[in-house]
Protein backbone atom coordinates (compact mmCIF):
# COMPACT_ATOMS: atom_id res chain seq x y z
CA UNK A 1 0.00 0.00 0.00
CA UNK A 2 1.61 3.74 -0.52
CA UNK A 3 1.30 5.82 2.10
CA UNK A 4 0.18 9.44 0.74
CA UNK A 5 1.04 12.63 2.99
CA UNK A 6 -0.07 14.86 0.83
CA UNK A 7 -3.19 15.39 -2.03
CA UNK A 8 -3.69 18.51 -4.19
CA UNK A 9 -5.13 19.93 -7.16
CA UNK A 10 -4.17 22.53 -10.12
CA UNK A 11 -6.64 23.84 -12.63
CA UNK A 12 -5.87 20.87 -14.55
CA UNK A 13 -4.80 17.99 -12.45
CA UNK A 14 -4.63 16.13 -8.73
CA UNK A 15 -0.95 15.64 -7.30
CA UNK A 16 -0.42 13.09 -4.52
CA UNK A 17 2.94 13.15 -2.84
CA UNK A 18 4.36 9.18 -0.43
CA UNK A 19 5.37 9.45 2.33
CA UNK A 20 8.69 9.21 0.64
CA UNK A 21 8.54 11.83 -1.11
CA UNK A 22 7.71 10.73 -4.57
CA UNK A 23 5.10 12.77 -6.75
CA UNK A 24 2.80 12.06 -9.26
CA UNK A 25 -0.28 13.47 -11.02
CA UNK A 26 -3.19 12.81 -13.16
CA UNK A 27 -5.02 14.81 -15.32
CA UNK A 28 -8.91 15.84 -15.56
CA UNK A 29 -8.96 15.80 -19.07
CA UNK A 30 -8.16 12.23 -18.91
CA UNK A 31 -11.35 11.16 -16.79
CA UNK A 32 -14.70 12.88 -18.34
CA UNK A 33 -16.35 13.38 -14.57
CA UNK A 34 -13.53 15.44 -13.38
CA UNK A 35 -12.80 16.94 -17.07
CA UNK A 36 -15.99 18.14 -16.79
CA UNK A 37 -16.44 19.16 -13.12
CA UNK A 38 -16.26 22.40 -11.66
CA UNK A 39 -13.61 23.17 -9.35
CA UNK A 40 -15.96 23.28 -6.30
CA UNK A 41 -16.65 19.49 -7.28
CA UNK A 42 -13.48 18.59 -7.82
CA UNK A 43 -12.34 19.50 -4.23
CA UNK A 44 -14.97 17.29 -3.06
CA UNK A 45 -13.72 14.04 -2.62
CA UNK A 46 -12.51 11.77 0.29
CA UNK A 47 -9.96 9.72 0.94
CA UNK A 48 -9.38 6.13 1.38
CA UNK A 49 -6.47 4.06 1.82
CA UNK A 50 -6.17 2.83 -1.43
CA UNK A 51 -7.47 6.30 -3.16
CA UNK A 52 -9.09 9.39 -4.05
CA UNK A 53 -13.08 9.30 -4.58
CA UNK A 54 -15.63 11.80 -5.84
CA UNK A 55 -19.00 10.40 -4.64
CA UNK A 56 -21.35 13.11 -6.60
CA UNK A 57 -18.86 12.35 -9.82
CA UNK A 58 -19.00 8.86 -9.15
CA UNK A 59 -15.03 8.64 -9.98
CA UNK A 60 -12.19 6.70 -8.33
CA UNK A 61 -8.60 6.78 -8.69
CA UNK A 62 -6.43 4.68 -6.95
CA UNK A 63 -3.13 5.77 -5.40
CA UNK A 64 -1.15 2.70 -6.89
CA UNK A 65 -2.39 4.06 -11.08
CA UNK A 66 -1.25 7.63 -10.05
CA UNK A 67 2.87 5.56 -10.64
CA UNK A 68 2.15 3.38 -13.06
CA UNK A 69 3.79 4.05 -16.62
CA UNK A 70 1.43 6.51 -18.53
CA UNK A 71 1.22 6.63 -22.45
CA UNK A 72 2.49 9.09 -24.25
CA UNK A 73 0.47 12.40 -23.87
Amino acid sequence: MIEIKKIWLTPTEIWVQTADGRQASERFADYSSLRDATPAEREQYTLSPYGIHWEHLDEDLCFEGFFQPKAAR
